[in-house]
């Protein structure tokens, strides 16, 4: 998936539930990747405007982002891969030039999450024609949900999978209490600037200060505004929310991201979860319920 998975198991046998938790991850990319030929994803882009079978496992991905579209009022958009290609995220990261005079794609696929068929009966998917469908903005958390699932389904006291910075934990940590999250500096990693103790519960970052690139003279980078089709240029860095799963909080977050630090505050609230905003000046502002939320940390 483009990023380091960990996963932290309590109980018996967790030695057997990690191999298949780590198979699991691989199984999950195979079919989900963007950057994969052969993958699921990447047969449906290839197919819009066609009926694809898919897995059950990608027809809950496509159904849970365009839920994620609806709850965020488009903030959260699935059907961005045309902009995001042309923005110059063409490649996974690691293999992205730094540097580049020109942008070599030119993909003039729009928008259509609204359009999308699924029938959850005969696991078929079909994009409008035109459209493209990137699951890199919800991916990263549902694959964190299905795996600490499937980890306490097969036995595990307690699980912790952190795909890319989205992290779900369920059930005991390794001391026997809830699962204590650090909230980073998006600018200094190594400096823990808040903290967030769960039981159950899912904890997502999304943030430009890592996956960012240059064109000419552009600074860009992977978080995109749906409504102009470019990276976002406001006063945020980075965004952590808090939520009941790993596939919510990141959308909620990309979300919040995209509106600004006023506004994003104010939509996190509304929407009933707690969540911190770093802005340009690496200032925190946090929703009404953060500091008590985060007072046990």
């Amino acid at each position: 998936m483009g990023t380091d998975v960990h996963i932290v198991l309590v109980g018996e046998r967790t030695s057997a539930i990690a191999k298949d938790a780590q198979a699991r991850i691989g199984d999950l990319e195979a079919r989900w990747s963007r950057f994969i030929a052969t993958s699921e994803v990447s047969r449906l882009n290839a197919n819009a405007g066609y009926p694809s079978v898919c897995s059950p496992e990608t027809v809950a991905l496509v159904r849970r982002a365009i839920d994620a579209w609806r709850v965020t009022g488009g903030r959260f958009d699935p059907t961005v891969l045309g902009a995001v290609m042309r923005a110059g995220y063409d490649a996974t990261f690691d293999s992205l030039p730094a540097t580049r005079a020109d942008v070599g794609t030119h993909d003039n696929r729009t928008t259509g999450t609204d359009r999308i068929v699924v029938d959850p009966i005969t696991n078929v998917v079909m994009l409008p024609a035109n459209v493209g469908f990137d699951p890199g903005g919800i991916g990263k958390g549902l694959a964190a949900d299905i795996v600490s699932g499937e980890a306490m389904a097969a036995g595990a006291e307690g699980a912790c999978v952190n795909v890319g910075g989205d992290v779900r934990v369920r059930g005991s940590s390794p001391n026997g209490n809830a699962w204590q999250v650090d909230v980073l500096d998006p600018i200094d990693p190594l400096l823990v600037r808040s903290a967030v103790v769960l039981a159950d519960g899912a904890v997502a970052t999304s943030s430009r200060a890592r996956r960012a690139w240059t064109v000419g003279s552009q600074r860009r980078h992977h978080l995109l505004d749906p409504a102009n089709g470019s990276p976002v240029e406001n006063d945020v860095v980075a965004v952590t929310v808090v939520a009941s799963d790993g596939w919510r909080a990141e959308v909620l977050a990309k979300a919040a991201f995209v509106s600004g630090v006023r506004e994003g505050l104010g939509f996190l609230d509304r929407s009933g979860v707690e969540g911190a905003i770093f802005d340009t000046n690496g200032a925190l502002h946090t929703t009404t319920g953060w500091d008590v939320f985060a007072a046990a940390a």
